[in-house]
Order: C-alpha cells, then structure tokens, then sequence
C-alpha cells in the first residue's frame, strides 16, 4: 500500500526544513514554490546608457536611491551585483552621462546610492534602474515616487540565471 503525499499546502505549511518520504523511499526536502524573477518594467531602460561608471554618489546628492537584489527561486541576497541608476533630477536631464551611475550590492544584497533630488519628468517624478551585467537576465525598472516631496525610493531586483 502506498502512502498518499501531503498536499502542496501541508509542504508548504511544514517549512522548507521539512523532510517528505518519496516513492522511492529516500528522505527528500521539502521545497516552497520559489520567488518568481523581476519583470522588466515598460519605460524602464529610456535614456539607458550600457557600461555607466561605478560612482560614490551622483551629482551633489540629497536624494537616496536604495534596494535589494536577491536570486529567484532561493531568494539569496546577491553581493557585489552592479545596478545602474538614473534619473531626471535637479542637476539634470536622465538623458545626460552626468545624470547616471551604478553601485554594488553587499553582502546582504543591499544597495545605495545618493544622487540629487528627483524631479517630475512627464508628470511623473521617478527613477530608472538596471541589472544588465550577464550572470542573471536584464531587468530595467522604473519605480514611480508617490511625491516628488520624497528624498528617497527603493527598488527591489529578483534575479533570474541567464
């Protein structure tokens, strides 16, 4: 007589930690469905500029870009992955080289870069990020403020193997 598997429910209930015996008998782990990969967002690699420089800050600074990169499936934090940002700010336009830059994660997957305060363009005051160095797929994104009062804006990356 074989013994019915758990439901996806109950695995996903017990934690990853937990063991399941399979048909064959083994002791396999127990697997969550996985973080599914960031999508590219539409409008998100307007006014790109492949290869921008590592900086320490863009322009004066005063205005915090900050995020997370983590791989899909497991959801580990990814270190030393370069993001490129820019945007329209009140030093210049996202379509100028002065207006773009890119930084690293740490160790805990974690970004920041200080940049001049963001300023609507076409209405909206927004950034623009990118993943683009080949280990994982590209992904532009472009996060919208909810006010161009804010003096911060985060972006989170989940990372697909190329």
């Amino acid at each position: 007589m074989t013994t019915p598997m758990p439901s996806r429910r109950t695995v996903l209930a017990t934690g990853s930690a937990a063991l399941l015996t399979g048909a064959s008998g083994l002791l396999v782990p127990a697997r969550a469905a996985g973080l599914a990969p960031t999508r590219t967002m539409r409008g998100g690699a307007n006014n790109y500029r492949p290869g921008a420089p590592i900086v320490e800050r863009i322009g004066g600074g005063g205005f915090w870009m900050s995020g997370t990169v983590r791989r899909a499936g497991d959801g580990a934090p990814l270190d030393g992955i370069r993001i490129q940002i820019w945007a329209h700010t009140t030093e210049g336009h996202e379509r100028d080289p002065q207006s773009h830059g890119a930084t690293l994660t740490d160790a805990n997957g974690v970004f920041r870069l200080e940049m001049p305060q963001i300023v609507p363009a076409f209405g909206q005051p927004h950034g623009h990020l990118a993943y683009d160095s080949g280990d994982f797929e590209t992904v532009f994104l472009r996060p919208v403020m909810p006010s161009s009062k804010d003096t911060s804006l985060e972006a989170h990356f989940v990372l697909q193997p190329a």
